[in-house]
This record gives C-alpha cells, structure tokens and sequence, in this order.
C-alpha cells in the first residue's frame, strides 16, 4: 500500500487531462463550466504568453479527483467543441498529460544547457562516441584550393 503522498503523486499523473485547441476568449471559469460535469476538478493550469501574460497559450492542464473521470472527459471532449463554442470550428484536442521531459519552467528549471549535452540526447545521436571526440585518432581535413 503506498501512502498518501505517493499515492497522490502516481495517480495526479493520470488524473490530468491536456486540452488543446479552445478558443483565445476561453478563461478558466468556462473549462471549469464545461468538463466539472464530469467529476471534481482539483485543479486548472492554463500556461499564459511569457510577454504577454493575460493572454494563454491555447491549452490548459485539468487535474480531475478521480482519472475515470479524468477519461470521461478525454471521451467527451476529443474532438469536439466547448459547448459555448460550437460553429466556430475549434475542435479541442484532450488527452492524458505526459510529463515534461525536459524541466518545468513553473518551478525556475530553465533549459539552461543545450539538448545536445543530454545523456538521452547523446546515447541517442553520439555516432562518434565520447562525446563526440571521436577515438583520438586526427582525420584529414581537406586543403583549401
């Protein structure tokens, strides 16, 4: 049995729905409205411009209670419209939320180091090895003509 923390910890992460695709005058209140009706919602994140921040970036992130709720809503929503909107053509795009592979900007973790210098990054791409300093051997540069 995990306790409460743990728990809490491990199901937050399928107990949060990524909504895409809503419309700019969309605020927190209207998600709210629109997907309580399918369980309590513990909390809303919706990610606003960096220069601008009274304007958000067009998704948000909804933490329901319970994740069959959190699937109702995925089941719902998927492609279709808020009720408030319909006719416009803004189909929301929802899904689970997948972790942030590369930092949390929210908490200050900038991405203060190039992608390249990644252990995954280098695992993945590194054909030279060590790095990219090779195997200590010099190749022949071409002269210039």
């Amino acid at each position: 049995m995990q306790s409460g923390t743990a728990a809490a910890a491990s199901s937050s992460k399928k107990n949060t729905v990524y909504v895409a695709g809503f419309p700019d005058e969309v605020k927190e209140q209207q998600l709210l409205d629109a997907f309580v009706t399918f369980g309590d919602i513990l909390e809303i994140t919706l990610p606003s411009e960096p220069n601008e921040p009274e304007k958000h970036r067009g998704y948000a992130f909804l933490t329901f209670a319970n994740p069959a709720d959190a699937q109702d809503a995925i089941d719902n929503y998927d492609l279709n419209e808020l009720p408030a909107y319909k006719g416009q053509g803004k189909f929301l795009k929802c899904s689970l939320a997948q972790p942030n592979r590369f930092g949390n900007e929210a908490k200050g973790d900038k991405f203060d180091r190039p992608v390249w210098e990644s252990e995954e990054w280098l695992q993945k791409y590194d054909k030279a090895g060590a790095g990219g300093k090779g195997d200590g051997e010099e190749q022949a540069v071409p002269e210039e003509e």
